[in-house]
């Protein structure tokens, strides 16, 4: 009589024998052992075996009658069946080897991997922000109350292997479609990463911010003086296990508070760089969540028109100063800004100090003069319902607001105050001042209402008073706006 073998061993024959009988009974006859206490003998082990082997297209042509070697023809029948079974493991193992990942999920949006070692990854995310702007008290000046789609941006992003990442995305709101973001990174470790295209300007604290995290509506003072996006290249990376992070970059150059135009107007670039220190990040201390550091930009601009010189406005979206149309900038521009946050759990405060100054001319007169203006902020929030705050937004509700339950989500509490100063030496040779204030003095609170993960309610009111700015050397009407949005991402 033949032996039986495993995979790992021998063993007897009739050993071999028992097993077989075992496994059938306990794997193929539990069916019919349940409805008859009959004895099994070979040729009804056989005739189950046959009906299996159809199954698993294993069937010999004909079969042979059970005989005295009736267990040695079961166990090689046997042998068949179990290597069916493993090549059809193995296939399917082969498949879901070379079988992309999708996941789609609530918080992190659409996700398309790579078999593995997964290291090519597609990432779909998405952010819409639907606006109501309502002036009060605008007799003097009066502005257009509205509804508006102030985002509507479709992001694609992901990496190309260990080496390559990247990310795409147009803002569909408005008139026209712009192209926001559009850069590739060269990721050669975490201290060094080359960054090519469009990208944010690493000036502004709050302007580095995602736009779905932002605490107020609009962006304080100091963002109307950094600069927006711009084209460029930049090395990043991050120091001393991610307490110390750097920006250095070559940019075409963008006028302040403005992303840059898709072509170098003017044959100058910009240099922008920043340093960043959070000296207490790995430590479960009062302290971990505190960060400071320094930004500044330097180029030339060389022109005249909104692509060289400034227009400001205030948190409530309304120009406040520009300069006299005949007015070029004709030199060197600098800025830096000293910045600092600190976050502890739902409390947190962010504050920015920021000086942009520029070498203006007046053709007409030859008048020449570089002009410093300045402009700061401090932003503090409170997360109610026990949420912990961050530089990066109120991640997700601990208790999403669900209809007729008990979840109500997160809610927080935001106010802000920021001045933005005009250098005086502006007046009145290169601006108006009966047309355009010297400074510009506003405070705000608000309301955010987290509702989940994805959806978000936010009520903000704004004042703003000027010094100068009407006819006759008098002050410019306050602002009073009240905004509101509606903001869905993931």
């Amino acid at each position: 009589m033949p032996s039986y073998r495993t995979r790992r061993s021998s063993v007897p024959a009739l050993a071999g024998n028992a097993l077989v009988c075992a496994l059938l009974s306990t794997t193929i006859l539990a069916p019919v052992h349940a409805q008859s206490n009959a004895p099994l003998t070979v040729e009804e082990l056989a005739r189950r075996l046959q009906a299996i082997e159809q199954r698993l297209g294993t069937a010999p042509a004909a079969s042979e009658p059970a005989d005295a070697n009736g267990l040695a023809d079961l166990d090689q029948r046997l042998r068949v069946i179990e290597r069916k079974l493993d090549l059809q493991a193995e296939e399917a193992e082969a498949r879901v080897a070379s079988t992309p990942v999708v996941t789609l999920s609530q918080n992190k949006g659409l996700s398309i991997k790579s078999p593995p070692p997964g290291d090519v990854e597609l990432k779909f995310r998405g952010l819409a922000q639907a606006d109501g702007r309502f002036y009060i008290d605008d007799d003097a000046l009066p502005q257009n109350d509205t509804f508006l789609w102030r985002r509507a941006q479709l992001t694609l992003e992901g990496s190309w292997g260990p080496l390559l990442a990247f990310r795409i995305t147009p803002e569909l709101a408005g008139d026209s479609v712009t192209l926001l973001d559009a850069w590739a990174d060269l990721r050669f470790s975490p201290a060094a990463t080359l960054r090519i295209g469009k990208t944010k300007s690493p000036v502004g604290l709050e302007r580095l911010q995602a736009s779905n995290a932002t605490e107020a509506i609009e962006l304080g003072f100091p963002s109307e003086l950094a600069p927006g996006r711009d084209i460029g290249v930049q090395l990043q990376g991050e120091l001393a296990k991610g307490t110390v992070s750097y920006v250095a970059g070559v940019y075409n150059g963008t006028v302040d508070g403005r992303d840059a135009a898709t072509t170098n107007p003017d044959n100058n670039f910009e240099f922008a760089g920043r340093v960043f220190v959070e000296p207490w990040k790995n430590d479960a201390s009062a302290l971990s969540g505190l960060g400071f550091g320094i930004a500044g930009s330097q180029g030339d601009k060389e022109g005249s028109g909104n692509g060289f010189l400034p227009r400001y406005r205030t948190p409530g979206q309304v120009q406040f100063f520009n300069y006299r149309s005949a007015v070029v900038a004709d030199g060197e521009q600098t800025r830096w800004s000293p910045q600092a946050y600190w976050y502890r759990n739902a409390f947190g405060v962010l504050g920015e100090y920021i000086s942009s100054k520029q070498d203006v001319l007046l053709p007409t007169t030859g008048a020449r003069e570089a002009l410093d203006h300045r402009a700061w902020q401090l932003l503090a929030g409170i997360v109610l319902t026990g949420e912990d705050a961050g530089y990066r937004g109120v991640a997700r509700p601990n208790h999403p607001f669900t209809v007729g339950g008990a979840g109500w989500g997160a809610w927080e509490l935001v106010a802000r105050y920021g001045e933005l100063e005009i250098d005086e030496d502006a007046f009145p040779v290169f601006a108006d001042p009966n047309a355009v204030a010297q400074r510009a003095k506003s405070w705000a609170l608000g309301v955010n209402w987290y509702l989940n993960g994805n959806f978000k309610l936010v009520a903000n009111y704004t004042q703003t008073g000027f010094d100068g700015g009407a006819a006759a050397g008098a002050d410019r009407e306050d602002e009073k706006a009240f905004f509101t949005r509606a903001q869905f991402s993931f």
